[in-house]
Parts: structure tokens; sequence; C-alpha cells
């Protein structure tokens, strides 16, 4: 079963995330508006994983050739994409329920937003992609702007203090961090090992 999850994680999240999306739809008709980022997030998501890692895919073979600087092997790649899961369910599904009453969360979900939408854009430099796309760059400059799209009406409609917009990115790093912690120990790596490679790669630029 768990190799089959190792395997088979991005089928196993997309089913699970257009799941809970359909039944949001038939049993949630009045959600609010935080609710209705949050599930159309959630579908961004999915489609952003599929082109980041399937078609046309290639975003992780980019980043083990340029910055990890080794080959991973297909089952330790695959398997990457289920904590790369968690850590989107937990973006979206805590907002969902919580973002009303508690602001950060849905704040966090958009920086989350905004910060993929960025990532993407540096990789073209710094993973040297030859062509001004690296994949899944498509669906995160749409969700760089539904990220930007929330953080402007909560903003207009003062649904946020300025704490939950000014913690809000903190909280997403140490989110983040802990997933890149959990991946970087999945295939025997070091933060310091990326920082050097990535020093390394700077410099001969």
């Amino acid at each position: 079963m768990m190799h089959f999850m190792k395997y088979y994680a991005l089928e196993v999240y997309t089913v699970i995330a257009l799941l809970l999306i359909v039944l949001v739809a038939i049993f949630m008709p009045e959600l609010t508006v935080i609710q209705k980022y949050a599930v159309f997030m959630s579908f961004l998501f999915v489609l952003h994983e599929w082109e980041e890692g399937r078609y046309p895919g290639g975003f992780l073979d980019l980043i083990s050739a340029n910055i990890l600087q080794r080959k991973i092997d297909i089952e330790t790649m695959k398997a990457s994409r289920l904590i790369t899961a968690v850590f989107i369910f937990v973006m979206t599904i805590i907002p969902f329920f919580c973002g009303d009453s508690i602001p950060l969360f849905a704040v966090t979900m958009a920086v989350f937003c905004i910060f993929e939408g960025c990532i993407h854009i540096v990789g073209i430099k710094l993973l040297r992609t030859g062509k001004p796309y690296t994949p899944g760059m498509v669906t995160a400059e749409i969700e760089q702007v539904t990220g930007v799209a929330l953080v402007v009406y909560m903003a207009m409609n003062h649904l946020a203090a300025w704490y939950d917009y000014t913690f809000a990115p903190f909280v997403f790093l140490a989110c983040f961090a802990l997933m890149q912690r959990s991946l970087m120990a999945m295939i025997g790596f070091h933060y310091s090992d990326i920082l050097a490679n990535m020093r390394k790669r700077l410099s001969k630029e």
C-alpha cells in the first residue's frame, strides 16, 4: 500500500482533491468568498501539479540537474509528490474551514500562490532553461494572479488586520521549510548542500 501511495502520489492527490471539490459543490452550495477562493485554488493546484510533474513535466528534473546536481531515481521523485500533496492540502483545507474566522490562514494561502508565480519566473534564470518557461509556469502565474486578487479583496473589505499580512509570510515560510526539510531527508540532502551548489552555479555566470 505504501509503495502504491509513493508511486502514484500525484494521482491519489488529484482524486482526493477533485472529490473534495465535488462534495463541496454538492453539499455546501452557500460558500463565502474566501471559501470559493480556496476551492478554486485547490483546483489550480491540481492543474499545477500535472503541468509541473507530467504534462509537459520536468520541473523536478531541472531541480535535480541544476540545483541538487544529482540524479534522483523515479520512485523517489514520484514519492516526493506525496509530501507536496500534504503541504498543499494544509494550504487549502485550513483556509477553507478557518479562513473567515482566522484571516491569517487565508492570507497565508494567498502568499503561497504569489510565491509559486515568482519562483517559476526566477527559475528561468536560475535553471538556465534557455526559453521563457519552466514546467508548471502557466498555472503558477494564474495562481499568483489569484493570490494577489484574494489579498486585494481582503484588504478592500477590511477582512484582515495588519498583523495577518505581516505574519502570513512567516507562517508560509515555516510550513514550506518543513516540507522542504522532509523532501531533503527523503533524498539524503541538506540545505547546506543546496546553498553550496547554488553559490557555485551563480559564481559561474
